[in-house]
């Protein structure tokens, strides 16, 4: 598995162009103006502090519910600084989410998969006068997410523990669109589906769909694949760790992969 997903980032390294190979004015303008935005913020100085305290933290927990995909093993006792090192999305990514949200400009965010909740503060901060609702799986990491909220003082983030199975359909059900939606929940393919066919019914041509980890396995594979050629689905943009899914209308259809 591992080897295959080092193949797969080679064969994505080569096949993947820069900004400057696309020929699309609004995939160009995203890559130019969200992507390969690498200048440092503000906003990230706090929370990759609050991500150090994470690092240093010794804290036993125990591990439980969480999806196929996780870095993590089921019901296994864990230092919070070991999560953190395996689990934790990376500044580089965390920051490109952050700067998506940013972007995007909209009202409501729903995160599938809080983990510690870095990726959740890089939402709230993108977008502090939004909703965020974030679900996580583990009653034990949720905790810890929580208090990584009150640190950083962000009071526009909902967290939600449960089964995403139950929360993320009600959670759809209650809003009259989606704007942001990032998927980083069970790993598989009929879950990653699921979610996107849930998601479908109150799509509108300017929701962004997030989808992480769509080279994880043959299955996310499939899956990605299965969602690039939905006849709802305009534009995609393949960044090997994360899969991003635009339904604008009187776009062409059209793939692009570019190299992150």
């Amino acid at each position: 598995m591992v080897l295959q997903f080092f193949a797969d980032y080679l064969k994505h390294q080569f096949t993947a162009k820069t900004r400057h190979g696309t020929h699309s004015p609004f995939v160009y303008k995203l890559a130019d103006e969200v992507i390969y935005d690498f200048s440092s913020k503000n906003e990230y100085k706090d929370i990759e502090t609050q991500r150090k305290k994470l690092l240093a933290d010794q804290h036993l927990i125990t591990v439980t519910d969480l999806g196929a995909g996780s870095h993590l093993n089921k019901n296994r006792t864990k230092k919070v600084s070991q999560i953190a090192k395996n689990a934790l999305k990376s500044p580089r990514l965390a920051q490109l989410i952050y700067r998506l949200a940013a972007n995007h400009k909209a009202s409501d965010l729903i995160e599938l998969g809080t983990c510690l909740g870095i990726t959740s503060a890089y939402l709230s901060k993108a977008q502090p006068t939004a909703n965020v609702l974030t679900i996580e799986g583990c009653p034990q990491t949720a905790e810890v997410a929580y208090q990584s909220f009150k640190d950083l003082q962000l009071n526009n983030i909902e967290l939600q523990v449960g089964d995403f199975n139950d929360l993320l359909p009600k959670a759809i059900e209650e809003r009259t669109q989606l704007d942001f939606v990032y998927i980083d929940g069970n790993h598989t393919k009929e879950a990653t589906l699921n979610y996107f066919n849930w998601c479908l019914p109150k799509i509108t041509e300017n929701t962004l769909l997030i989808f992480d980890d769509i080279y994880w396995s043959d299955g996310m594979k499939q899956a990605w694949q299965e969602i690039k050629n939905h006849p709802q689905v305009a534009v995609t943009v393949d960044l090997f760790w994360i899969g991003l899914v635009y339904f604008k209308k009187g776009q062409a259809k059209e793939h692009f992969k570019l190299k992150f």
